[in-house]
């Protein structure tokens, strides 16, 4: 486990910068003392721009040295969807997520020192992610279902040699829609260590369970869909961007071309 430390230190990195984009990025678009807030003053609107640039964000992670390293899973219940393909080992699962564990956490912390106090403002809230007016119920079913389409999607479009070249850009897409239609509903997470940095930071664990049990439920049943379906014996890796530059842990360095 310890020698594929790089790997595990890329997701750490990679969450990190994640949820650091994710808070200044909120406090530029929800801030009451933010120029931008005042200029979109429908909800709608700004959520329509935080989708394109944090989906923006999540295909630069893909393509980046970063997501080549490790595959930029950036979310326990997308390591525990491949653990469950068997595409990763359970040492390498425990060191994934272990990372993202502690990226989220350390992402939220220097996002917050870096706009201190704006990261702490009520619009804010160290972007934490909570169950929208509706209430509980319906977080749980937008979580369920943005995380069983998300991976649904993006295991399909990697397990193409057709289109597997664009499952960044497909990512992006799928974070920019999630993030401007479903986030009335649950915050959109689908990620359980994107959202326990933020709470962790805030000192309030509220509704955190949603975030950490609802994802990995939506993410494994993606997986079971998907391996349903399969055709062929599965030998893909557990990467959504594949570089034969980058030593592969998961298919020795070879192009992932199957399903």
């Amino acid at each position: 486990m310890i020698g594929h430390w790089r790997e595990y230190a890329a997701e750490a990195v990679a969450l990190g910068l994640f949820m650091v984009a994710a808070t200044v990025c909120t406090v530029a678009l929800e801030h009451p003392a933010s120029p931008l807030r005042a200029a979109l003053p429908e909800a709608f609107g700004r959520r329509l721009v935080m989708g394109l640039a944090m989906g923006a964000t999540a295909a630069a992670i893909i393509y980046s040295p970063l997501g080549a390293r490790s595959g930029a899973h950036m979310n326990p219940a997308v390591t525990l969807a491949f653990l469950w393909l068997g595409r990763i080992r359970g040492g390498d699962a425990g060191g994934y997520i272990a990372g993202q564990a502690i990226g989220g956490v350390a992402g939220t912390a220097l996002a917050a020192a870096l706009v201190a106090p704006l990261a702490a403002a009520p619009e804010v809230n160290y972007v934490r992610t909570l169950p929208g007016p509706d209430g509980v119920a319906p977080a749980i079913v937008g979580e369920l279902v943005i995380s069983f389409v998300t991976l649904s999607i993006l295991l399909a479009v990697s397990a193409r040699p057709a289109t597997m070249r664009a499952t960044g850009v497909v990512a992006g897409l799928v974070v920019m829609a999630n993030i401007t239609f479903e986030a009335p509903l649950s915050g959109m997470s689908m990620n359980p260590a994107r959202s326990f940095g933020p709470a962790l930071i805030a000192g309030d664990f509220s509704f955190l369970w949603i975030y950490l049990a609802v994802p990995p439920i939506g993410m494994w049943l993606a997986a079971v869909w998907h391996h349903a379906r399969a055709t062929a014996p599965s030998r893909a890796c557990a990467k959504f961007h594949h570089s034969s530059r980058v030593t592969c842990i998961f298919c020795e360095a070879q192009p992932c071309t199957t399903t």
